[in-house]
């Protein structure tokens, strides 16, 4: 079978604008996949392309092997898309945006209503069917883009922050339902800026920034990029902090609290407590922590912000490397870079 996605140097521009910079990403059937980036990424513009919102301006970009303009009925039929903005015609009830929902893929009348009861029941508002969109709560109008997205029947979910906005109780609702979606063979596509979304969920991440792709791992292969710190609280406050191996990266002290910042905090902790305990130091306490998924996606889009800006000014002017250096000063400084 084909991917469920496949773009290849996939470019979007308006103007002088390049939304998507030669993006490559293949999602495969079956995967539960998150696209992570910061506002102005890509991440929607990426979602539009492939649902025929916006024609791409280069590159291939394909749904199950169909191409996104060439094949745009087959590769739409494929996809339910939850926006992120609701877009609801608000004069209907909602059984009834549905329905015409389920009518624009021609899916017969009959069908199509009880395609409609079956997935307002499924996302818990079936009792509402009758109401219109401006009648329903925040957390109600969510799952009726969940349930519009679901009433085709389709192959390719795109989730487009679903669960912005919502409270507590309806994410980790709304958590098991796609989950649930997936567990059944549904491919699902989340864009989040919930990091713990995305650890929760997805199989794997790709992150985007300035339309770029930076990378893609599971969420377990992006935290191995981090460090671990170990926590070492000592009976008495030391005068400096102790000249520790190569395999402490970093070693602050704070009163009696010392930090060691380490690339595997469980299996280098005994050595650390004996190298202490050789030096004189009394242990009063010990704890571990992991650098999180946020604080890597964080360091990553930021090191992605400063080389983007370092080519930039480069470009620009090669052969000056000082006038280069002044130009990307002035940037940091109007908070570009």
């Amino acid at each position: 079978m084909p991917p469920a996605i496949e773009t290849v140097d996939l470019v979007k521009e308006y103007g002088d604008l390049r939304a998507l910079q030669e993006l490559s990403l293949t999602v495969e059937e079956g995967e539960f996949f998150g696209l992570l980036g910061p506002n102005g990424a890509g991440k929607t513009t990426f979602i539009n392309t492939l649902v025929g919102l916006v024609r791409k301006t280069g590159g291939d970009a394909r749904v199950f092997g169909h191409d996104v303009e060439d094949d745009y009925r087959q590769a739409r039929d494929a996809i339910g898309l939850a926006p992120q903005e609701f877009n609801v015609d608000r004069f209907f009830p909602i059984k009834e945006v549905l329905m015409h929902k389920a009518g624009y893929h021609g899916i017969p009348e009959d069908e199509a209503a009880d395609r409609a009861d079956e997935v307002l029941k499924r996302v818990g508002i079936y009792d509402k069917r009758n109401e219109r969109f401006d009648w329903l709560s925040g957390g109600m109008k969510r799952r009726l883009l969940l349930a519009r997205a679901l009433v085709t029947d389709p192959d390719l979910l795109i989730l487009d922050e679903p669960t912005a906005g919502v409270d507590v109780q309806l994410r980790h609702d709304l958590w098991d339902l796609v989950t649930e979606l997936n567990e059944e063979g549904t491919t699902i596509l989340l864009t989040t800026h919930y990091i713990e979304e995305a650890e929760r969920l997805c199989d794997r991440v790709a992150i985007m920034n300035e339309g770029r792709k930076v990378t893609v791992a599971t969420p377990d292969e992006l935290k191995e990029r981090g460090s671990d710190t170990i926590a070492v609280r000592l009976e008495s406050e030391p005068s400096t902090a102790p000249d520790l191996g190569a395999y402490a990266h970093e070693t602050t002290v704070s009163g009696d609290r010392l930090e060691v910042r380490v690339d595997d905090g469980g299996a280098t902790a005994p050595r650390l407590l004996n190298d202490l305990e050789a030096r004189g130091f009394e242990i009063a306490d010990l704890e571990i922590t992991r650098t999180s998924l946020e604080e890597i996606f964080v360091d990553l889009t930021r090191s992605e912000d400063r080389t983007v800006t370092r080519s930039s000014a480069e470009s620009a002017d090669g052969s000056d490397d000082e006038s280069s250096a002044k130009r990307e000063r002035e940037r940091e400084r109007e908070g570009v870079a």
